[in-house]
């Protein structure tokens, strides 16, 4: 159930959505940079691996943090950093909802749908929303039946002969093939992002040391493999510049396959994946929010809840706010980017941990990495923060000022953060 878990976590809309415009990053090769993003991936995933089984009672990245800094601000930075990931993944999906997969229903101005799709998931927010893993293994099953059925069409078109295998060998022209490898890697790792809240679990893990790794890295090498087979499906039907043109490419694949499966059923499929993603994520975000107002960490009327239905009403209002607002200020790709890059500054944090609590000793036995992985890991995300764009950067250093700003009149105010104070954080997708 744990390996369900986190594959369903990783298995997002991202793959959805965005192999056009990782392909016109790279050009045909699309399952490259899906390979160094998935290794970059496990890099990392070794830190989380060696933190949970070493203080299984901890919450997430903030906890370890706190345990190895002994600093409220930096604390409180990887948090809010998970928080605005979460918000600004959100404002994406809602784009990615009123692409090209609702077309195939309605045709509607993008951002008025995404608008009025955010509006909706906030208002599903505030009625309470409660999620049990069998739920959670239903969606992961619709979201995995559509890239089967993309993987079947590229086989089936194989086998027919209707297809050009040459492709997925083919780099974007006029572009040295490792500058565009590893630009496309960036977009290609906001498809992996999702493994690291499964730290939430594990004080319900049985045999936490032995069972977490091992299920969080097979989802990864799971979840992988369906990526790069996606992709190779995906380059092998269609030609690139046709991929690039589409804000739902894999329904592009759908339609030419020639296998009889409907157009509007896969867009059915697509659009669960994404508005489930979507409502998850804003489901962590503002009780993120909330945890944090409670600790107090961000100004306490984010910690006020309806009287009747006692969700985080203000703090679910904020969240959807700042999303609806940051769908108008970029596409899903600059949005995707925009998430990748607050969280290489959460795993950056977390491959710190790995090395300074390594003094830390404790008596039961743990998961252990070789230094090299996190420094290797630590390395891996300074090198996709240098390929961020100044745009990415700018909005990403908005939120990330927006929210030393709320600390700073929280502490003004005379809130004190609560001693030792952790922060319970969810997954972008899984409450």
């Amino acid at each position: 159930m744990l390996l369900l878990f986190i594959l369903g976590d990783v298995l997002g809309a991202g793959v959805y959505t965005l192999m056009g415009t990782i392909a016109g990053e790279v050009g045909g090769a699309i399952w490259v940079p899906l390979l160094v993003a998935l290794f970059f991936a496990l890099l990392t995933a070794g830190s989380y691996a060696e933190l949970v089984t070493k203080y299984p009672h901890a919450g997430a990245s903030a906890v370890f943090a706190s345990k190895a800094f002994r600093s409220p601000l930096i604390s409180f930075l990887v948090g809010y950093c998970m928080l605005a990931a979460g918000v600004t993944s959100a404002a994406g999906l809602a784009l990615a909802f009123a692409g090209d997969y609702l077309s195939a229903f309605i045709d509607v101005p993008q951002y008025a749908a995404a608008l009025l799709f955010l509006v909706m998931i906030g208002l599903l927010n505030a009625r309470g929303i409660k999620e049990s893993l069998s739920a959670n293994l239903v969606m992961t099953l619709i979201e995995l039946s559509g890239l089967v059925i993309v993987i079947c069409a590229g086989v089936w078109l194989v086998y027919t002969g209707d297809s050009d295998l040459g492709r997925t060998l083919t780099f974007k022209p006029g572009e040295q093939p490792a500058a565009g490898v590893l630009s496309a890697a960036l977009l290609a790792f906001y498809s992996f992002v999702g493994f690291e809240t499964s730290a939430n679990l594990a004080e319900e893990v049985q045999d936490v040391r032995m069972n977490y790794p091992r299920a969080l890295f097979s989802a990864l090498v799971i979840a992988g493999g369906i990526y790069v087979s996606v992709a190779i499906a995906a380059a092998t039907v269609m030609p690139i510049e046709r991929l690039l043109t589409s804000s739902a490419p894999l329904l592009e694949v759908v339609k030419i396959s020639g296998l009889g499966v409907s157009p509007r059923l896969f867009a059915v499929i697509a659009l669960v994946a994404v508005a489930n993603g979507a409502l998850l994520t804003m489901i962590m975000a503002s009780r993120l929010a909330y945890g944090m107002a409670r600790q107090g960490l961000l100004p306490s009327v984010l910690g006020k809840v309806l009287r009747k239905r006692r969700t985080p009403g203000i703090a679910i209002l904020t969240t959807t706010t700042v999303a609806v607002l940051l769908t108008v200020t970029g596409s899903l790709a600059t949005l995707a980017q925009t998430v990748v890059l607050l969280l290489l500054f959460v795993f950056i944090s977390t491959n710190a941990a790995v090395l300074v609590l390594r003094k830390d000793k404790v008596a039961l036995p743990h998961f252990r990495v070789p230094t090299w992985v996190p420094v290797f890991a630590t390395a891996s995300c300074l090198l996709l923060l240098s390929q961020q764009s100044v745009e990415t950067w700018l909005r990403a250093g908005m939120l990330v000022l927006l929210g030393v700003g709320l600390y700073i009149c929280t502490r003004l105010s005379g809130v004190k953060p609560a001693p030792d104070s952790t922060v319970e954080m969810s997954d972008d997708r899984r409450p």
